[in-house]
């Protein structure tokens, strides 16, 4: 009997590899492949998507009640008004046909100059998240004291101007790309540019009232860490996404990449919130929540850049390293700088973007300078990093500066005390 099965399923499968041998079903088979890999990048669409959810989670937690409706109205402004823009002509200034290296030729409304596999629908859906994602970050960071019209121009400007063109350096062919620059799915292009803008507006729109006095500084606690907790979890799980899903593809040997890219994700995550809470008991004497929950941020902003190109131990690395650094940052900008930052996000953003874009040149381990590359690799990651940096704090510096000397950036005194949500919107997120 078992001789009689054996006989069966090897005449079987004789008989299908004759067959898929065939021009016409070679063809077909090809035809699978590409609506797998579609279907794989528009699950990361939705995935990066549920992201939104989570980043106004974590920023609504980490403030104050009376300015929840207003950090929740940002966050959906944010998708909403850049899906139009990204569609309109923020994809062709980042992916069309290369101009000097420096940006893509517009196709307004159009997907010119994308020749991937996958449909370029799918491709700008995909890429629309992640144009969301950068200009999120700074809703944070200028949380609590910002005029929400002031908040929708600079947005605009964001999706708009400032990151299709960076963008187009790193992944639509630009000069960094051609240099052999190295991001995988944007530590740098992505975080750091965002955390880097961040930066720029807390300076510009000046700290809260009350956060500094007589040289000293005071904590403002947010007013739903559960909500917070929950927000993380959701990015965390919005960033096997947002990570593996930029391979663009599963099908084939794609599939050894993006399980790779899950590994390292999760581990980086994972060792970013466990070194983060350990440094923090042992600095501050009690076990942080909330530097424990940047800490796993801090992970999965450092791991994205070099998240396909390191080990697993190199990943455990990057998230120790990043863990730790998030929370000296937070110090150092809090405490030193006196820049007002009520969720952090330049620290996990900025500072480890950028960090985790100059350790992928330490850990990528082909060309890594830890696994015997030369500091060619290295030295273009280094540049990169400091590119978006220079980019981000710049034109960030200028937009914000521009729009508080021409509207003004700030809420007044009352406005600020009393919460913005009554203020500004006429409601309030709890009743």
């Amino acid at each position: 009997m078992t001789d009689s099965l054996t006989l069966v399923y090897e005449t079987t499968l004789q008989a299908t590899e004759t067959t898929a041998m065939k021009p016409e079903n070679a063809s077909d088979l090809l035809s699978i492949a590409s609506s797998l890999d579609t279907l794989w990048v528009l699950l990361g669409a939705m995935l990066v998507f549920i992201m939104q959810a989570g980043f106004a989670m974590v920023e609504a937690g980490f403030a104050r009640t009376k300015n929840t409706a207003n950090i929740l109205m940002k966050n959906l402004l944010d998708f909403s008004v850049g899906s139009l823009l990204f569609w309109a002509f923020g994809f062709g200034l980042m992916f069309g046909a290369s101009k000097w290296g420096l940006f893509g030729k517009i196709d307004f409304f159009g997907t010119a100059g994308w020749s991937g596999d996958i449909p370029s629908t799918a491709f700008l859906i995909f890429q629309t998240m992640f144009s969301a994602t950068a200009a999120t970050i700074v809703s944070g960071a200028v949380a609590e004291r910002t005029k929400f019209h002031a908040y929708l121009i600079y947005s605009v400007c964001i999706f708009a101007i400032i990151y299709p063109i960076s963008g187009h350096w790193g992944w639509g062919g630009g000069w960094l790309s051609e240099l052999g620059f190295h991001d995988f799915a944007g530590s740098a292009i992505v975080h750091s540019l965002g955390g880097w803008l961040a930066l720029a507006g807390a300076m510009v729109v000046g700290p809260r009232i009350g956060k500094y006095r007589k040289g000293r500084t005071y904590a403002i606690p947010g007013h739903n860490l559960a909500l917070a907790t929950i927000g993380v979890f959701v990015l965390w799980f919005g960033w096997f996404g947002f990570n593996p899903c930029s391979q663009l593809g599963i099908s084939g040997k794609n599939a050894e990449i993006v399980s790779h890219v899950f590994m390292t994700t999760n581990i980086s995550a994972a060792t970013g919130g466990i070194a983060a809470l350990l440094y923090a008991w042992m600095r501050y004497g009690k076990p942080s929540l909330s530097l424990s929950l940047n800490g796993v941020l801090a992970g999965l902003v450092g791991i994205t850049a070099g998240c396909d190109v390191v080990s697993a131990s190199g990943a455990a690395c990057i998230g120790i390293i990043c863990g730790l650094v998030m929370v000296m940052a937070v110090s150092l900008i809090d405490q030193v700088l006196k820049i007002d930052d009520p969720v952090g996000a330049i620290s996990v953003h900025g500072v480890c973007g950028t960090m985790g874009t100059i350790l992928t040149g330490l850990f990528a381990t082909e060309s890594g300078l830890f696994f015997g590359g030369d500091f060619k690799f290295f030295g273009i990651q280094a540049l990169g990093a400091l590119v978006y940096l220079l980019w981000g704090a710049g034109t960030g510096f200028i937009l914000f500066k521009g729009i508080d000397i021409t509207m003004g950036m700030r809420v007044n005194k009352r406005i600020e005390e009393e919460g913005l949500d009554i203020y500004e919107h006429g409601e309030t997120a709890y009743n």
